[in-house]
């Protein structure tokens, strides 16, 4: 996702049932080519990328890739290995959060998964392994409401599943629905108190005003992961960018360098140094670390940070062949299947400063989810840019429901 504003989406949250009270899978957006490799089973099986040399992170890559030559043997043994097709599913979704490239592998996870799904002879513990790890698939695609559906029938048959609810915690969050929200993450946080239920009670927490609480369990999610694994990176990022988004860009660096000093080239972290710099008015330093980021994945947020610098320093020409590139590479995950409404609008708003088509994409998203808090905040960012202070006013009081303390809403 595009988060100019450092808006920590998705998995940090709280157990309101008592203090008012990832699964889920994404990060940013880009594609490749859905390029296929023939196998001796029925179907054919999504191949795996090569990963950039850069984060391959020692044993790691050959471990992923023995582990996807192993799945493919089964099921070249027997094609209806239902086992085979879910472990490659959720391989290809680690391998999404890690290189970046979601138009081949969101798209990969899906057809596996759909083969489960499909498959004649399927019990229901099969089934619900299957359905959760579609619904993750359809948060990563943003098509939340479909998450909500396939993560509900999940839930009919395992409630006892603590990672069901962590699906649905980002559902409801995303819909807009926060009083069911709390209930699903007080359930998650009661079956197991790990990585996942302490991201997600950090993020309740913050949307709902309670910063100290939010940055609290968040580190509790940190000290729940492996040190040095992708999981543990990406809580460790979200507790930084945290720091980042509420005025303590110090900790917030340190927090990034401890990062890539025990997963080096971790990307995001490499990303949000940048962003640091950029925001000190470092443009030729922002320059050379997003560059460094960009050589790792291509993660579209990298380029609209470069596209940020070229546009500070009147680099009209750069510019716009930066935003030449954004708009490819959104338009390739659109055709993959992500719903991209927001960060279309996103670089229409910051970027082109193009307020009518900027909401034209809110308004598609305002459709599909119009209680959520981060779309209602946009909405009344376009409508103060137009002088539309009373529509403004509107949306800006929806998205003041939960009390949040997002620096966006103090600009309004």
């Amino acid at each position: 996702m595009i988060k100019k504003e450092q808006n920590l989406k998705y998995l940090k949250t709280i157990s309101f049932a008592t203090i008012l009270g990832l699964c889920s899978l994404f990060i940013s957006c880009e594609s490749s080519s859905n390029s296929e490799t023939s196998t001796n089973t029925e179907s054919v099986v999504p191949e795996l990328l090569q990963r950039n040399d850069k984060i391959q992170n020692g044993k790691e890559w050959d471990q992923v890739q023995n582990a996807f030559a192993d799945q493919k043997t089964s099921l070249a043994k027997n094609a209806e290995d239902n086992e085979a097709k879910l472990n490659l599913s959720l391989l290809y979704i680690k391998e999404a959060r890690i290189t970046g490239e979601h138009g081949h592998y969101y798209p990969a996870a899906l057809k596996m998964v759909d083969q489960v799904l499909s498959s004649k002879e399927i019990n229901d513990d099969v089934k619900f392994r299957a359905l959760l790890t579609k619904a993750g698939v359809q948060l990563s695609l943003h098509e939340f409401s479909e998450a909500k559906k396939i993560g509900l029938q999940a839930i009919k048959l395992n409630p006892y599943n603590a990672q069901a609810y962590g699906v649905m915690v980002d559902c409801h969050v995303e819909l807009g629905e926060y009083k069911e929200a709390i209930i699903m993450a007080d359930k998650m946080i009661s079956i197991k108190p790990d990585i996942r239920s302490y991201s997600r009670i950090s993020y309740l927490r913050e949307i709902h005003g309670d910063i100290e609480g939010a940055k609290s369990a968040m580190k509790l999610a940190v000290e729940a992961g492996y040190p040095g694994t992708e999981e543990t990176a990406w809580a460790m990022q979200t507790l930084g960018e945290m720091y980042h988004l509420y005025k303590q860009p110090a900790k917030a660096k340190k927090i990034f360098e401890t990062i890539l000093a025990s997963r080096s080239n971790y990307p995001f972290a490499v990303g949000a140094l940048a962003q640091l710099e950029f925001d000190a008015g470092n443009f030729e330093v922002s320059k050379r670390i997003i560059k460094e980021a960009i050589d790792i994945i291509p993660e579209v947020s990298f380029y609209v940070l470069l596209a940020d610098i070229y546009k500070a320093e009147g680099e009209t020409e750069y510019f716009n062949k930066t935003i030449e590139e954004i708009m490819v590479m959104l338009q390739d995950d659109v055709d993959s299947g992500h719903n991209m409404n927001l960060e279309y609008a996103d670089v229409y708003l910051d970027l082109l400063e193009d307020t009518d088509s900027a909401l034209k994409y809110v308004q598609l998203e305002y459709d599909k989810r119009p209680n959520n808090i981060d779309v209602n905040r946009m909405m009344a960012k376009i409508y103060k840019m137009k002088k539309d202070f009373t529509a403004s006013n509107q949306y800006k009081m929806v998205a003041l429901q939960t009390n949040s303390k997002h620096p966006g809403l103090a600009e309004l």
